[in-house]
């Protein structure tokens, strides 16, 4: 396995000055936005889709420090009911399998969306419950009438540009937010859907993310692996449960808080993720994200850097000679 970043977090610097300092971090892979909700600072489609020279020179400045791309991100919501915001998020999706094909990226990250709750809807519509009735209507439709029909369009799309693996972050606020739901979207719509598994966003869910790589990789729908953690505030959730829609700020009174690797969980449960990944077979990147309110962005992605390097393998599995 490598170890990655998600380079948003530098998003302030100059292309090459954030690679620089990630090499100097000893990160072996980038992730790179391309638009929607991570924003385009490092890669812009548009400057490089047709421009062979800029593409050369945009693979050379990563691999010339020795890094490669692990994957080309572009979550937005190309479902919402809000045509122009739906098609915004659609030209960059799209504009990203382009420019994957040309970089010989194998993956893009992204979220799966969410509709409205009707065609005439304003804003998307989760839906978290079964009852009243209504709820399991706005699912069907949902599902049966958008989600599926899109993403079988838009997966034969990224195949045609041999784009193989498209990873759907499970999160909350989308169709696909934990492996059932992304398994029935896999199931409608073909193997070239599959997760970039983001620990952090199941965890507060009450999902092991032991037991979550287990079910998604024996179905080998793990296409790439961020290293996010979460603090769950045990004393808030033992009043008011998991679902917080306070601002992330508000540290001390959420129930659950993202942060550096190792802050949420300890080590023997990133070694336990790191194995059973390696058990199923997945033998990518790890791409951390850095999103911690309590630690500056060196600090926290160093300690993430420091503590994941120890976790890794990174050498071949041996014969079993001991039996």
């Amino acid at each position: 396995m490598k170890l990655g970043v998600f380079t948003v977090l530098y998003q302030n610097l100059p292309f090459e000055a954030m690679l620089d300092k990630l090499a100097e971090m000893g990160v072996e892979a980038v992730e790179i936005g391309t638009g929607n909700y991570p924003g385009n600072n490092h890669c812009n489609p548009e400057e490089l889709l047709g421009n062979p020279d800029k593409i050369r020179s945009f693979k050379r400045a990563i691999e010339c420090r020795g890094l490669t791309i692990s994957g080309l991100s572009c979550h937005g919501n190309p479902l919402h009911p809000n045509v122009k915001a739906a098609k915004d998020a659609h030209d960059v999706w799209r504009k990203t399998v382009l420019l994957a094909e040309q970089l010989e990226v194998p993956v893009i990250n992204g979220f799966a969306g969410c509709p409205g709750d009707h065609p005439g809807a304003k804003f998307p519509n989760w839906v978290t419950c079964s009852w009243p009735p209504e709820y399991t209507e706005v699912l069907e439709w949902q599902w049966n009438d958008v989600v599926i029909p899109y993403w079988k369009e838009e997966a034969k799309f990224a195949e045609q540009h041999g784009i193989h693996q498209i990873a759907f972050e499970m999160h909350p606020g989308f169709v696909v937010y934990n492996p059932e739901t992304l398994l029935k979207l896999r199931e409608q719509a073909g193997v070239n859907i599959g997760a970039n598994f983001d620990p952090s966003h199941l965890v507060w869910q009450g999902i092991d993310p032991v037991e979550a790589i287990k079910k998604l990789g024996r179905e080998n729908a793990i296409f790439h692996f961020h290293a996010k953690d979460t603090y769950l505030d045990q004393a808030n959730i033992k009043v008011n449960g998991v679902l917080d829609t306070k601002h992330y700020s508000q540290v001390l009174d959420r129930s659950w808080t993202f942060r550096s690797v190792g802050y949420g969980h300890n080590e023997k449960m990133w070694k336990d993720m790191i194995s059973t990944l390696r058990a199923v077979g997945y033998d990518y990147v790890v791409s951390i994200e850095h999103e911690d309110m309590l630690a500056s962005i060196d600090e926290g992605l160093m300690k993430a850097i420091t503590l994941l390097k120890g976790t890794l393998f990174k050498e071949q599995v041996s014969e079993m000679w001991w039996a």
